[in-house]
């Protein structure tokens, strides 16, 4: 099996080297990544400029590369341009830091998946969280043994699977859930400053907000110890939006009264 690691940390981040010696045993490891970090870049991806590539060394991985663009770039171009095959599965991570609820959204991490799934991969982002201390350990099982599931049963063609792991031991872990993705939003403070030269900046700070009912979502089952699984599709389309344009329009295309 050809197994596609990237991330949104950076090539050199402690998390992706974790992930590729985790899944070195199930098959043969690239690693394809941006350069430096590219957290919360979202699915952007390079048009106006070149992309520069350099081949890396990372303790052993046959093949890796450092990729000057967007999380969405290094999959692109891995598939397109760097393997020689395209990989049978492409894993994003591990993060330092969920990626659950709205921040799904933003994420680099999860939108590397997302182009894998985009170029009919099978695909899966892994973060874990918490911003220090992290039990790398944990996660990295978590990753392998999903890994391996994810290869031998693939999830529907179009759909992602997200997974967050609680910072804790292996043994502290109560399990694996289906969780869905909570309705959340980010609260923003702007913290305003002057550069020497008197120009204004600002820093920005925030919050993430539940909105709604809380239960059985990767937020909480998250903070209650769980493993979250969440299936992530790239049909963007809202079935109770469809239902409420349909009111609008009619059968000759005019918009009802």
């Amino acid at each position: 099996m050809r197994i596609l690691v990237t991330n949104d940390d950076g090539i050199h981040a402690p998390g992706i080297r974790v992930l590729a010696d985790a899944l070195r045993g199930l098959g043969e490891v690239t690693v394809v990544a941006p350069d430096a970090e590219r957290s919360a870049v979202g699915h952007a991806i390079t048009l106006a400029d070149p992309i520069k590539v350099r081949e890396v060394s990372l303790d052993g991985v046959r093949c890796a590369f450092a990729v000057g663009g967007t999380p969405a770039d290094s999959v692109k171009l891995a598939v397109c341009a760097l393997m020689s095959e395209p990989p049978d599965l492409v894993v994003s991570g591990i993060n330092l830091g969920p990626n659950a609820g709205i921040a799904i959204i933003y994420s680099g991490t999860v939108s590397a998946a997302t182009e894998g799934t985009l170029l009919g991969i099978p695909s899966m982002a892994v973060s874990l969280a918490t911003f220090e201390r992290p039990e790398w350990a944990t996660a990295a099982q978590a990753a392998r043994e999903l890994a391996r599931r994810l290869a031998d049963d693939p999830l529907p063609r179009g759909v992602l699977l997200n997974v967050n792991v609680p910072n804790l031991s292996w043994e502290s872990v109560r399990g694996y859930t289906a969780a869905r993705m909570a309705p959340s939003r980010f609260v923003e403070t702007f913290h305003g400053r002057r550069d020497p030269r008197g120009n204004l900046y600002y820093w920005m700070d925030g919050d993430l907000e539940i909105e709604g009912d809380p239960e059985g979502t990767d937020l909480r089952r998250l903070a209650e110890g769980w493993i979250c699984l969440t299936p992530i599709h790239l049909d963007l389309t809202s079935p109770l939006g469809m239902e409420r344009l349909r009111r609008w329009t009619t059968s000759e295309g005019r918009l009802a009264p």
